[in-house]
């Protein structure tokens, strides 16, 4: 069974930063083969695509909203995704999941195979 677990979430003011991981686990899943994609919720809203990265890294991709602000990143070896954002907004509010896609790099949702359960993003202003 894959699992993916989301961790880093929290309370911030705006202008601060956090790091979100997420681990990925499971006897048929080799991390390694997977595009891995980060998306938000925010109450009363669909799910959003933020970013997303290749299984070789080559190929990273961002929301317009999160451009120049937000960075995906792996490491392969440890099974792990990350999204490092900077100067947060309040708009940045959300529950923030990871998601694991076995085709190519996608911004759609439901392309993807594999969710975590989310983490809590709240940015006040």
């Amino acid at each position: 069974q894959v699992q993916l677990v989301e961790s880093g979430g929290g309370l911030v003011q705006a202008g601060d930063s956090l790091r979100l991981s997420c681990a990925a686990s499971g006897l048929t899943f080799t991390f390694s083969r997977y595009t891995m994609g980060w998306f938000r919720q925010a109450p009363g809203k669909e799910r959003e695509f933020v970013a997303a990265i290749s299984w070789n890294i080559h190929n990273t991709y961002y929301a317009d909203s999160v451009r120049g602000r937000f960075t995906i990143s792996r490491d392969n070896a440890k099974n792990t995704v990350y999204l490092q954002m900077n100067s947060l907004k309040p708009e940045d509010t959300a529950v923030y999941y990871c998601a694991a896609d076995r085709q190519a790099v996608t911004t759609l949702a439901w392309q993807y195979d594999y969710w975590g359960q989310g983490t809590q993003v709240t940015v006040s202003s």
